[in-house]
Parts: C-alpha cells; structure tokens; sequence
C-alpha cells in the first residue's frame, strides 16, 4: 500500500525533529544519560551546570517533540525515558541500505583477495 502525501510529509517532518533535536550535543548527553536510565528533571539538571534549569527544560521539550523522550509525571516530578524508537527508524531509513552496500563491498574485496591468492 503507498504512503499518502499527508503521510509522507508527517514522516518528513517527525524526521526532521529527530535529527534537529540530535543535532545538539548538549541534547545527545540527555539522551546518553537517559540511556543508563529514566531521571528527573533536577538530577538531568545537575548534570549540567552551565546551564538553568529552564534551559535543561527546553531541551527536554525539543527531545520530546521529536519522541526521543518520553515524560512521566508523578506528583511534583516528571520522570524522563529515553525512546529509542525515532532513532531505529532512521537508522532504518538512512543507513541500513548503505549497510547493505558496504558489506557487499566488503565481500567483493574478500573474494578478490582469495582468487588472488589461490
């Protein structure tokens, strides 16, 4: 089944804030942190800071929008997750076809380097 426009461009678009929101480095530390595991808003701010706490929140809600962050809230407290889903799906996208490409180059050079031997 092909993709409608409309669908097309949302897909654009959702990667265009993935790779917008990752394009921070400030952003990637969030996502490496959130890796080891979900933290609040004041741990995630501890970790960094040179910058305020409004600061991490913005960039809390750049990674949000992009879904590479999920929120919880529990009472006062908002518990930040690391969604790796956006990320496989470009991963998906963008560089398992030149996966596929490099290890049919690589295969190819092995061959080559056999027969030469033989």
């Amino acid at each position: 089944v092909m993709p409608t426009m409309s669908q097309v461009i949302s897909e654009q678009k959702r990667e265009d804030l993935v790779f917008s929101a990752l394009a921070s480095r400030v952003r990637r530390r969030m996502l490496d942190l959130l890796r080891e595991r979900p933290r609040n808003t004041t741990e995630l701010a501890e970790e960094f800071a040179a910058l305020s706490r409004f600061a991490v929140m913005q960039h809390l809600n750049v990674l949000g929008r992009a879904r590479l962050v999920v929120s919880q809230r529990s009472g006062r407290k908002k518990l930040h997750h690391l969604n790796v889903v956006p990320i496989q799906e470009i991963r998906q996208r963008w560089m398992k076809p030149y996966e596929e490409l490099f290890a049919a180059g690589l295969l190819d050079l092995k061959q080559r380097a056999e027969r030469e031997e033989a």
